[in-house]
C-alpha cells in the first residue's frame, strides 16, 4: 500500500491541463501525480518539464525515448516506472513485439545497433554510482548527435525523478502496467515490489 494515498484527480481544478499531459502519455492519470498534487505547482513544473523532454519536434522517437527510461528505471530499480515506460512506449509507438523482446535487446534483430547502445547508456546514467564512461561515450557518439544525446540524457533524468518519487512513496501500480510488467517483465524478475502490495 502506497505510504500516502492519492488524491482524488478533482482536488485541485487549476491541473486539469497538467492531467491532461499525462493522459495523452500513459491514458490515466498516473497515482504519482495524484499523490504529488498535494502541492500543485510540483505537479505543474513537473508537466512544464515533461512537455519538454518528450518534444515531439525532437528528433529522438518519443516511443524510443520511453525506452530510454524504461532501461534508466530498471538500472535504478523502480518497478513503478519500469511497467509505465513500456505503457507510454507502445502508445507511443513502439510495437508489443519489440516490447516483448526487451530483455534480448543486445540481440535481437528488432533493435538496432543505434538502439542498443542507447538502451546501454540509459542503464549506465541511470545506475548509481553513475556508470556512463569516455568508451560508452565513445560509442553514442558514432550513432547519436550532441542534440540527440541530450535528449536521451533528458528522458534519463526525468525518470530519475520519478523513480525516487515513486519508490519512496510506494506508489500503487495502475492495472494496465501491471499487465504490462507481468507480461513483458516477468521473465526479467519484475515483481512489482511494493508497488502492487
Amino acid at each position: 500500500m502506497a505510504h500516502l494515498k492519492p488524491l482524488p484527480a478533482d482536488s485541485h481544478p487549476e491541473l486539469a491541463s497538467d492531467f491532461k499531459i499525462f493522459e495523452e502519455i500513459l491514458g490515466f492519470i498516473p497515482n504519482s501525480l495524484l499523490t504529488m498534487q498535494r502541492r500543485p505547482k510540483m505537479v505543474q513544473a513537473f508537466g512544464v518539464l515533461t512537455k519538454a523532454v518528450m518534444d515531439p519536434e525532437g528528433e529522438v522517437d518519443l516511443g524510443f525515448k520511453r525506452l530510454i527510461a524504461h532501461f534508466a528505471s530498471r538500472a535504478a530499480g523502480c518497478q513503478y516506472c519500469e511497467a509505465h515506460s513500456l505503457i507510454a512506449a507502445n502508445i507511443h509507438g513502439i510495437s508489443q513485439e519489440k516490447l516483448d523482446a526487451i530483455w534480448e535487446y543486445q540481440t535481437s534483430s528488432l533493435y538496432s545497433d543505434a538502439e542498443r547502445v542507447a538502451l546501454d547508456y540509459a542503464l549506465a546514467a541511470g545506475s548509481v554510482p553513475n556508470a556512463v564512461d569516455d568508451e560508452l561515450m565513445i560509442r553514442m557518439k558514432q550513432y547519436w548527435s550532441e542534440e540527440q544525446i541530450v535528449e536521451i540524457l533528458g528522458a534519463v533524468c526525468l525518470y530519475g525523478f520519478l523513480n525516487r518519487w515513486n519508490d519512496s512513496m510506494a506508489t500503487d501500480l495502475e492495472d494496465s502496467p501491471k499487465q504490462m510488467g507481468d507480461r513483458v517483465l516477468t521473465k526479467g524478475g519484475w515483481t512489482g515490489g511494493k508497488h502492487t502490495r
